[in-house]
C-alpha cells in the first residue's frame, strides 16, 4: 500500500510539473501579445545583423500606437492648439518682415502714411502673435494634462488586475516608476514636442520661403545653415537616445534601493548594516550620475556649436548682405528680415534639439507603459461568468439573534455549504513542488473552521485561492456550489470579507476605512461593528469616527489596529469571513470576548479563522491541520487530540509556554 501510495504522488507530482511548465509557456506567448492579442515582430535578424532590431522597431511602434490612442479623445483640442500656433508663427514672421518695409521706405520714399501703415501692421502682428501664443501653450498644457492623467490611470488599472505573482514579474518600484514617474515624462515631453518641435518645420519653410524672396543667394545661405543645423541636432539625439533608455532603469533601481532602505531602516541601524546600505545606495545612485554626466557633456557640446552657428550665421549674411545691396540686388531694410529670419530659425532649433533629447526617454517610458498594458494576468474572469445565488442579509443588529430575509422569496435559498475545496493543489509557476496539495474540506454557513500548521504550511494561502489572488492547479475550489474560475473576481470578493494577516489601514479617518467594507454604511452601522470588534477606544479619541489615520495605522498600536481591520470587515455583509491570523496582537481577554461577540454576529454566514494559537480555535466547528501544505488532520479539539501527532504537538507546546510564564 505505500509503495503504490509513493507511485500515486509521484504521478500526481509529474503532473503539476507539466502544468506548471504548460503555464509557464503560456505566460511567455501572453505576456508579449499586444492588446488585439497580435504576436510580437518575427525575431529574425535585420539587415543590420542585431537580432534585437526587429524586437527594437516593435516596440517603438507599440508607444507610437499607445501615445495615438491617448490622443485620439482629443481631436478636437489638438486642432484647436494647432490654428493657435498657426496665429502665432504667423504674426511672429510678419514682425521682420514689416520692420524691413518700414526701413526701406524710411531709407527710399520717406513717406510717413506708408511708414506708419507698416507701423500698424507690426503692431497686429504682435497681438496676434501674443494671444495665438498663449492660446497655444494654454491648450497644449491641457492636452498634455490629460494624457499624462489618462496614460496613468490606464496603467494603474492594469496593474489593478494583476496577481501577486504578475506584481512580481515588474517589481513594486518598477510598477511605482511606471504609473508616476514615466506617466509625467510622456506628459512634459509631449508638451514640449507642441511647443517647440511642431512649430519647427512650419517656422523654416516659411522663413526660407521668404528669404528666397527677397534674394535667392539668401535663401540657399538660410537653406544650408537650417540643414546644417538639423544634422547635428539629429547627431546629438541618436548619440544619447541609448543612455536615456538606460537611466528609465537606473531610475527603477533607485526607487527599489531606496524605498528598501527606507521600510527596513530599523533593522539596518539594529543590526549596524548603515555602511554597507550606504555603498549600496552610493553604486545605483552613481551609475545613474555617470550616465547623466555623458548625456550632459553632449548637450554641452552641442549648445557651444548651436551658438557658434547663430553668430556666424548673423556675421555671414550682413557680409554677404551688404554686397548684394552694394550691387542692388537687394534693399538694406531686407538684411535686418534675413537675419530676424536666420535667429528665429536657428532659435526653434535649439529649442527643438532640447525638447528632442527628451523624445527617446518618453518613448522609453510609453513602452514601458505599454508592456504593462499589454501584459496578460494570469488570473482573468472567464468569457461567461456565472451569477452566485442571492446571499443572505446579515443580523439586523447582533443581540437579536435573528437573520433578515433579504433574497427575494422566489429566488434560490442560500446553500448551507459556503465553500468546499475538492482535491485542491496549488502550485506556483517559481515552484517546483505544491504549495497546497490535495485539499478536501468544507466551510459551512453557521460554522467556524480554522486552520492551523506550523509556519511555512500554506495557511494564509488558502486565504489566497478563495479570493482569487491565486488560481487552484489542480482540483475545483466551489463557492456556493460554484467554481470560482467561473465566478466574475468583483462579485466573488464582494461575497468575502477579509482580515489580512497584517492589518492595513488607510490615510484619513476611521469612518472612511471602515467604509471600505461598504461604501453606504451608516455611523450607526459602523458604531455596532466597533463594538463587536471589542474597538471601544474609538469612543474615547477626539472626533470619534473622524479620528485621523496615519498611512498604515501606524498611530494606533498592533492590537488596535487589527481591531478595526476586523470592524471593517464586519461592515461587510458577507456570506464568509476570512480571519488570517487576526487575533494574534489581542489579549487573551480580549480574544475571548471577540469571539463570543462574533458568534452571535456572524452566526448567518461561515467564518474562515487562520491562527496560530490553539486557544482561539479551541471551540471551532472544524479544525484543519496543515503540514507542508497538506491536511494531516480534521475534526473538532478533542478529536484531533487523540487522533493528530501534529495538533496535539502544537497544543502541548503552547500549553509548556503558557505554563512556564505563569
Amino acid at each position: 500500500m505505500s509503495q503504490e501510495k509513493d507511485t500515486i504522488e509521484n504521478e500526481l507530482r509529474r503532473q503539476a510539473r507539466e502544468r506548471r511548465d504548460a503555464r509557464r509557456a503560456a505566460a511567455s506567448n501572453a505576456s508579449v501579445k499586444d492588446a488585439a492579442g497580435n504576436p510580437p515582430a518575427s525575431g529574425t535578424t535585420g539587415t543590420d545583423g542585431d537580432p534585437a532590431a526587429p524586437a527594437n522597431r516593435a516596440s517603438k511602434s507599440e508607444a507610437v500606437r499607445l501615445l495615438a490612442s491617448l490622443l485620439a479623445p482629443y481631436k478636437c483640442l489638438c486642432a484647436a492648439t494647432l490654428v493657435a500656433m498657426l496665429f502665432d508663427l504667423s504674426g511672429m514672421l510678419l514682425i521682420p518682415t514689416q520692420l524691413s518695409m518700414m526701413i526701406n521706405v524710411a531709407i527710399t520714399t520717406h513717406d510717413a502714411s506708408e511708414f506708419m501703415a507698416h507701423g500698424v501692421l507690426m503692431l497686429v502682428a504682435a497681438l496676434c502673435g501674443s494671444i495665438g501664443y498663449i492660446t497655444s501653450t494654454w491648450l497644449a498644457s491641457r492636452l498634455c494634462a490629460n494624457v499624462g492623467r489618462d496614460l496613468r490611470m490606464r496603467v494603474y488599472r492594469a496593474s489593478l488586475d494583476f496577481s501577486a505573482g504578475d506584481f512580481s514579474r515588474f517589481g513594486t518600484g518598477s510598477m511605482i516608476t511606471r504609473t508616476l514617474s514615466d506617466a509625467n515624462v510622456v506628459q512634459q515631453t509631449l508638451l514640449m514636442a507642441i511647443l517647440m518641435i511642431l512649430p519647427v518645420p512650419i517656422m523654416c519653410a516659411i522663413s526660407v520661403g521668404l528669404a528666397f524672396s527677397i534674394d535667392t543667394l539668401m535663401g540657399w545661405v538660410l537653406l544650408t545653415v537650417t540643414v546644417a543645423t538639423i544634422a547635428v541636432s539629429l547627431v546629438s539625439v541618436f548619440a544619447t537616445a541609448p543612455i536615456f533608455t538606460r537611466l528609465q532603469g537606473f531610475i527603477d533601481s533607485m526607487n527599489a534601493r531606496l524605498r528598501e532602505a527606507i521600510t527596513g531602516v530599523r533593522v539596518v541601524r539594529a543590526f549596524g548594516c548603515e555602511d554597507e546600505t550606504r555603498e549600496r545606495l552610493d553604486e545605483t545612485f552613481s551609475a545613474y550620475a555617470d550616465n547623466a554626466i555623458r548625456v550632459n557633456m553632449v548637450f554641452a557640446a552641442t549648445d557651444t556649436l548651436a551658438f557658434f552657428l547663430m553668430n556666424a550665421v548673423e556675421s555671414l549674411v550682413m557680409w554677404l548682405g551688404a554686397n548684394r545691396v552694394g550691387v542692388h540686388a537687394m534693399q538694406i531694410g531686407s538684411i535686418s528680415a534675413i537675419i530676424e529670419y536666420a535667429m528665429l530659425i536657428l532659435f526653434f532649433l535649439m529649442m527643438a534639439q532640447f525638447a528632442l533629447i527628451s523624445v527617446p526617454r518618453a518613448m522609453a517610458c510609453l513602452d514601458r507603459a505599454s508592456e504593462v498594458l499589454r501584459f496578460v494576468p494570469e488570473i482573468r474572469d472567464a468569457e461567461t461568468c456565472v451569477s452566485l445565488p442571492a446571499p443572505l442579509a446579515r443580523l439586523e443588529a447582533g443581540a437579536k439573534g435573528e437573520v433578515a430575509a433579504a433574497a427575494p422569496e422566489d429566488a434560490a435559498p442560500a446553500p448551507i455549504e459556503v465553500a468546499r475545496f475538492d482535491h485542491v493543489s496549488l502550485c506556483f509557476s517559481d515552484a517546483d513542488e505544491d504549495t497546497l496539495h490535495d485539499l478536501t474540506f468544507s466551510i459551512r454557513r453557521g460554522e467556524v473552521t480554522a486552520i492551523i500548521g506550523n509556519t511555512g504550511s500554506g495557511k494564509s494561502t488558502i486565504a489566497k485561492i478563495l479570493l482569487r489572488f491565486n488560481d487552484v492547479t489542480s482540483g475545483k475550489l466551489l463557492f456556493e456550489g460554484i467554481d470560482v474560475r467561473d465566478v466574475a473576481q468583483a462579485e466573488l470578493r464582494s461575497r468575502i470579507a477579509y482580515v489580512p494577516q497584517k492589518a492595513w489601514l488607510f490615510s484619513g479617518t476611521i469612518a472612511e476605512n471602515l467604509r471600505h467594507g461598504r461604501a453606504d454604511a451608516t455611523d450607526e452601522e459602523l458604531w455596532h461593528a466597533l463594538d463587536v470588534a471589542q474597538a471601544s477606544f474609538v469612543r474615547e479619541l477626539p472626533g470619534g469616527l473622524n479620528a485621523p489615520v496615519t498611512q498604515g495605522g501606524t498611530n494606533f498600536s498592533g492590537g488596535q489596529r487589527q481591531r478595526l481591520a476586523i470592524a471593517r470587515a464586519l461592515v461587510r455583509h458577507a456570506d464568509l469571513y476570512v480571519f488570517d491570523d487576526s487575533f494574534s496582537a489581542l489579549d487573551f481577554k480580549t480574544d475571548a470576548a471577540l469571539r463570543h461577540a462574533l458568534t452571535t454576529e456572524l452566526a448567518h454566514a461561515a467564518q474562515l479563522v487562520i491562527a496560530q494559537r490553539v486557544s482561539t480555535i479551541h471551540d471551532a466547528s472544524q479544525i484543519v491541520v496543515l503540514k507542508d501544505g497538506s491536511i494531516v488532520g480534521l475534526g473538532r479539539h478533542d478529536e484531533l487530540m487523540q487522533t493528530c501527532d501534529n495538533y496535539r504537538a502544537i497544543a502541548e507546546s503552547q500549553l509548556r509556554k503558557e505554563v512556564s510564564h505563569e
